[in-house]
């Protein structure tokens, strides 16, 4: 069992011990080491299929890639290894917001964290959709036959995530090296097309092409919120901080895997461009296999499509088992139902992981089979699908603004004890707290003002679609929150009623 350090008796973090704390050290396996974090890291946070979306403002992705990395990426980060080293428990930013805010905000954090990620692991699924269609253009050309392999593809996923952790890990830790077997064969395809003699698909030379652009309709500035918000989860595998069998993975895991992550998508980046050029290559997922299959021939670009359709299944499960640890660590603090707290044979939340499993299916039914039979047209599907899933991204970014608030809090509730546990000088805390908090704001609002699907759905009525959906999720994680706190209290009262 983790002690609980000296940090604990100053007044920087309100005592006592929260149940989940001690609960999951004493009943869940403590495997998890650095490559592991790393391996888990990496799935959250690395996405390729971010760099198809970067490339839409053609060689300024690069200057975006940098300008979101610093801003935003790096001070979460480095506020990420201070929380995760003052205070190593299961939930993360769970814990952390209850030891900085009480109760309600620790819940409220925790929901706005676990709500994306489930439509995360849908995206996910139609991610391989879209590889299975770019493999064959005659399959899955209906969204309800794409809604039903979505589904299949989650609840096996879900099922995955409820066996041994131990076995689990190792296939994510495979899965993570052939993902970048697919990432090498992607960067060794752009520089094989450009020594064949062909040229690059976009120029590099231009400076004005590297820099950015405010102009209305012709800009590139809405590249940066969808750059920077490809950042987010970098919290998400201390989740399961608990389980962990070395305190050093905290900080290793994340020098590794942000390195890796920044190397990812420069590689993704520069391939698609150089080799498809940006309307190619931002059509579709598809495109970082089609620039394989122009470098290095078809055999090389299917060996890459198994590799990241490998990377997609096993990220659902990934999702499934790191976020399933919060509504876990609610139940275990009694802000949930008790049964969600439950552990299977394997010591594995397979309650939690089934509920949110379950919640992913019915959302895919409802709007890849539900929406077609209402509209029957392929277009509000993808409407539909997009503004779910970048307010749910809106309200995931508003989570992670409690990582910087978290460490100001704590810093100026107790100085001198936070000072005594701090691995990062002052002033540069300070930086990260200020300026990740402003990148994150400035991002949440480039996202709400610039389409994602601007052929599809203008800049107005994406602002009042997703600012709407936006405005519900974060209603219902205030209500649940209300609720929860309520739930604690009352379970409380119930436990010393039944005591006396």
């Amino acid at each position: 069992m983790i002690k609980q350090e000296n940090f604990m008796k100053k007044e920087v973090i309100k005592p006592p011990l929260l149940v989940s704390e001690v609960y999951a050290v004493e009943t869940m396996p403590s495997i998890l080491g650095t490559y592991d974090l790393t391996a888990t890291y990496l799935m959250i946070v690395f996405y390729i299929t971010n760099a198809t979306t970067a490339v839409t403002g053609g060689v300024s992705a690069f200057t975006y890639w940098l300008l979101g990395g610093i801003t935003f990426f790096l001070p979460s980060v480095i506020v990420t290894a201070q929380l995760g080293v003052m205070l190593p428990y299961e939930g993360s930013l769970y814990n952390w917001t209850h030891k900085a805010f009480g109760g309600f905000w620790s819940f409220f954090s925790a929901f706005c964290a676990w709500f994306p990620a489930i439509l995360v692991m849908i995206s996910a699924g139609d991610v391989i959709v879209s590889f299975l269609q770019g493999l064959n253009k005659d399959w899955l050309t209906s969204p309800i036959q794409q809604g039903a392999v979505i589904a299949v593809v989650l609840l096996f996923s879900g099922m995955i995530a409820t066996q041994r952790f131990r076995v689990v890990q190792n296939i994510i830790n495979v899965v993570i090296v052939l993902t970048f077997c697919a990432v090498a064969l992607i960067g060794l395809a752009s520089i094989s097309w450009l020594i064949q003699g062909h040229a690059s698909a976009t120029s590099f030379s231009h400076l004005a092409d590297w820099s950015i652009n405010w102009q209305p309709g012709t800009g590139n500035v809405n590249v940066f919120g969808l750059v920077t918000l490809a950042y987010l989860g970098v919290e998400g595998p201390l989740n399961m901080a608990g389980e962990l069998k070395d305190r050093q993975a905290i900080r290793k895991h994340l020098v590794w895997g942000t390195i890796l992550v920044f190397a990812g998508y420069f590689i993704a980046t520069f391939a698609l461009l150089a080799v498809m050029g940006p309307e190619q290559a931002s059509a579709t997922p598809f495109s970082l296999i089609s620039t394989v299959d122009k470098g290095l021939g078809k055999v090389a670009g299917n060996i890459a499509a198994i590799c990241l359709m490998s990377f997609f299944l096993m990220s659902i499960a990934v999702y499934s088992y790191t976020y399933s640890r919060l509504p876990f660590v609610a139940a275990i603090d009694q802000r949930l139902p008790a049964f969600m707290g439950k552990l299977n044979k394997h010591r594995i939340p397979s309650r939690a992981i089934w509920l949110q499993t379950i919640f992913a299916v019915v959302v895919t039914f409802l709007v890849f089979i539900g929406v077609p039979l209402i509209a029957n047209t392929a277009d509000t599907t993808t409407i539909v699908y997009n503004v779910l899933l970048a307010s749910s991204t809106l309200v995931w970014a508003f989570s992670t603004l409690f990582l910087f608030v978290d460490v100001a809090i704590f810093y100026f509730r107790d100085k001198a004890g936070f000072r005594h546990h701090q691995i990062f000088p002052l002033p540069l805390l300070g930086i990260c707290c200020v300026l990740g908090s402003l990148s994150c704001i400035l991002a949440i609002i480039d996202s709400l003002f610039y389409s994602w699907i601007v052929n599809l759905l203008d800049n107005l009525h994406w602002l009042y679609a997703i600012g709407g959906v936006t405005f519900v999720c974060i209603i219902i994680a205030t209500i649940g929150s209300m609720l929860a706190s309520s739930e604690a209290l009352w379970e409380g009262m119930i436990n010393r009623e039944t005591k006396v």
